[in-house]
């Protein structure tokens, strides 16, 4: 029964963000293209690694440590109003807190990986609980979506050879960034954030955007995040990964 129950959230989440979607009018930012990777232990995110094949102002939207009841249905919503898709790295206490609103983010045709269990400093554990926060991360995506996660973000991207070694051996491609804005200060207003995120497209040009969905301006400022990105003429790349 509960699995029939998930199902039917989902499609409705699905066609709920596609009606959505296709009331977009010619001036939403919108979804440029896809990108479908492979699944394997590849490292994305030029901060840290090699820099996706993105062309001069193309944009790849990421949020981290959701699903957050208060918030990710913020940033649903400014997504959808500008028929633009993100990748969502969830904690894997949240995925089993709120399953629904995880497969809702999906529903809605965005993509999902993990970032880690508890969003631990990795560096201050051992090998051991390195890997069993692994391992509850993973299970937790499987619990929700059904299949294995294709992606992982390190939190802070505090990378370990524990859990780089252990993600390769997996298929599981890890994801950095190339940009973010800095957004984990409860005290910051949508307008600092706007400068920020204009500061770093300036600086960078294109890449991995890192924000929270998890973090209330955030979700406040979406809107306004995605206006910068079209006044600025940047185009959005969406990530997905093969079945």
């Amino acid at each position: 029964m509960k699995r029939v129950q998930a199902l039917v959230i989902g499609a409705l989440a699905w066609s709920a963000g596609a009606a959505t979607a296709a009331g977009c009018g010619p001036g939403a930012l919108g979804t440029e293209r896809t990108i479908t990777l492979k699944r394997e232990g590849a490292l994305y995110g030029a901060q840290q690694h090699t820099a996706l094949p993105l062309e001069q102002g193309e944009v790849v939207l990421t949020f981290d440590d959701g699903p957050s009841v208060r918030n990710t249905p913020l940033v649903l919503k400014a997504l959808a109003d500008q028929c633009a898709k993100a990748t969502f790295f969830m904690e894997g206490r949240h995925l089993r807190e709120s399953p629904d609103l995880a497969r809702r983010v999906v529903g809605e045709g965005h993509s999902a990986g993990i970032h880690s269990d508890t969003h631990p400093h990795m560096m201050a554990l051992s090998a051991a609980q390195q890997l069993d926060d692994l391992k509850l991360s993973r299970a937790a995506y499987r619990t929700v979506f059904g299949v294995d996660t294709p992606a992982y973000r390190f939190p802070f991207l505090e990378e370990t050879p524990t859990l780089l070694e252990a993600l390769r051996s997996a298929d599981i491609t890890v994801a950095s960034i190339d940009l973010g804005i800095n957004d984990w200060i409860p005290e910051d207003t949508t307008e600092v954030l706007a400068q920020r995120l204009r500061a770093s497209l300036d600086k960078a040009g294109r890449g991995i955007i890192l924000m929270h969905d998890a973090n209330g301006p955030t979700a406040k400022a979406m809107p306004t995040l995605l206006e910068v990105l079209k006044e600025k003429g940047y185009k959005v790349v969406h990530l997905e990964w093969e079945k």
